[in-house]
């Protein structure tokens, strides 16, 4: 109930009603003779007895996950995922994974929950998350699932009216679609150029700038898988191609200090198969060229 933020919120990623949450904890602080959460008017906290019993029921639970594991059927997996995914193009590129990952394991639970928000993995109570772009270091375990090319594009409509940039210092004439305190980076030679847009048009998701660059509003810096099709149709240009995106990364991340269940591994191994295929790598050894 500390790490969900309340009463409410337990109860709502329990499937329980707030009642039962509030007299199971009553019973539990009663049985073991301390009380575990400190209530104020702004959330629940976890006393120092509370964050004691906590560590030790998480080893317990992990523990107890384990087990569960071992004894079942070689390959079945059941229980309880609940994984995060980035929602520019996680319901179109990672959803089918996961639908598949359900297919072939009926008794497994998936809550998958789509945002391009960084999760806190832990107080939320999520499994993993996949993440795409440049990792910021964090004391979460990441495995590296395969490449993310980036492009640069603007609707023909757009260039017609502008021009088009042929250089990273020529952007700051432009009309840029960006994400809020985000930066750009080009790779020119050997040396990466980093630029800090600006621009009116500001969005929380890639999705929204890529609809933006197709009426003409400006120019995106957004993943290739959004654009691809769009490219080769002819509704957005790839702009300056002798500066290219520097590739970035698709990564399976976790909370620190357990092994990964299987489910986590059997995620991890089905998105590396998908997206570390080697089609991926020539584009990725194609966008660092």
């Amino acid at each position: 109930m500390a790490d969900a933020g309340g009463v409410s919120a337990a109860a709502l990623r329990l499937g329980m009603s707030k009642s039962m949450v509030s007299r199971r904890i009553t019973q539990l602080e009663a049985d073991l003779g301390a009380q575990l959460l400190a209530r104020t008017t702004r959330g629940v906290g976890l006393t120092e007895a509370g964050m004691t019993f906590r560590d030790h029921a998480a080893r317990i639970t992990a523990d107890l996950d384990v087990a569960r594991e071992t004894i079942l059927p070689a390959g079945e997996l059941r229980g309880r995922l609940r994984v995060a995914a980035p929602l520019s193009f996680g319901s179109t590129h990672f959803a089918p994974v996961l639908a598949q990952m359900a297919r072939r394991h009926p008794r497994l639970h998936i809550l998958a929950s789509y945002t391009d928000r960084f999760v806190d993995l832990v107080g939320e109570g999520f499994d993993c998350a996949i993440r795409v772009g440049y990792l910021p270091d964090s004391n979460l375990l990441a495995r590296r699932i395969g490449p993310l090319a980036g492009r640069l594009v603007a609707s023909p409509a757009y260039i017609e009216a502008h021009g088009a940039p042929s250089k990273p210092e020529d952007l700051g004439r432009h009309q840029l679609l960006i994400r809020e305190a985000e930066t750009w980076q080009f790779r020119d030679g050997d040396q990466i150029v980093t630029i800090r847009p600006q621009g009116r048009f500001v969005a929380d998701n890639a999705v929204s700038l890529v609809a933006a660059a197709l009426e003409g509003i400006g120019i995106a810096y957004v993943p290739e898988p959004l654009v691809a099709d769009h490219i080769s149709a002819g509704t957005l240009v790839h702009l300056m191609t002798e500066y290219p995106i520097p590739t970035a990364g698709i990564f399976l991340v976790r909370p620190p200090g357990q092994y990964p269940s299987r489910k986590v591994r059997t995620l991890t191994e089905m998105l590396t198969e998908c997206f570390d295929s080697p089609t991926a790598s020539e584009g990725a050894a194609a966008e660092g060229s």
